[in-house]
């Protein structure tokens, strides 16, 4: 009985060439930028908010720090990640109370969600640059 289950197995797996649907994808990056915003992001928030308030000296240099076109990619990437988590975030409450469950309308919010934090991202890159 063992040898008949073993026969539909696939042989080789490769995760690569599987490809997810839009929902999927959102709900995956839901999840990383959730992460990305638990680990670095807390840390390095606490550690600006230390330099803003411990001197005006140290507020200075962060202001410095701030104004580098590398930090401003970074913090460009970190509000892409705020922003994807608060309109994935909105998504998931929308489903929780059942609207938008439809296989349509999930793949429709999906798109939603991804146009609106590239947008809002966008928009706060003009303003800090």
């Amino acid at each position: 009985m063992a040898a008949k289950f073993l026969n539909k197995r696939p042989k080789h797996l490769n995760l690569l060439k599987i490809t997810q649907p839009l929902p999927a994808i959102v709900s995956i990056m839901h999840r990383i930028s959730g992460v990305l915003l638990f680990f670095p992001g807390i840390p390095v928030t606490l550690f600006c908010l230390q330099m803003m308030l411990g001197s005006p000296e140290s507020f200075e240099a962060l202001q410095a720090t701030l104004q580098s076109p590398g930090m401003k990619v970074m913090l460009l990437f970190f509000a892409w990640f705020c922003l994807h988590h608060l309109c994935a975030g909105i998504r998931y409450l929308a489903l929780d109370m059942h609207y938008g469950i439809a296989l349509e309308q999930a793949r429709t919010t999906s798109k939603w969600v991804l146009v609106i934090s590239i947008l809002l991202t966008l928009s706060m890159g003009v303003i800090l640059w």
